[in-house]
């Protein structure tokens, strides 16, 4: 089996664990922030322990195009946050209201 082979490429801002609706963001992410392989593999069940480390190990030899892909995938979801916040939800802005209005009778 190939490295690749533990991927499934759905497109150039989307790279998703085989078998699992899991991004490879997801599991760098954990991993970056200093999680063991171990840690990573319970947090996402649907994942095994060597999706982990072939995730990993596609990282480090790939550090350079891996690094720009976390990087506009971090900055497609600030804008989506930026956009969100930008138009408003009924919906947040329903929760937040109540959660004032129970804070500060």
């Amino acid at each position: 089996m190939q490295l690749e082979d533990y991927f499934e490429f759905v497109s150039d801002q989307e790279i998703r664990l085989c078998g699992s609706r899991v991004g490879i963001e997801a599991i760098l992410s954990e991993y970056l922030d200093g999680a063991l392989p171990e840690e990573i593999a319970l947090n996402y069940p649907p994942v095994t322990l060597e999706q982990v480390h072939a995730a990993i190990t596609y990282y480090l030899s790939h550090r350079a195009a891996m690094d720009e892909y976390l990087a506009r995938w971090t900055d497609r979801g600030e804008q989506a946050l930026r956009q969100q916040r930008a138009a408003g939800s009924s919906v947040i802005d329903r929760l937040t209201q109540a959660r004032r209005s129970r804070t500060h009778p």
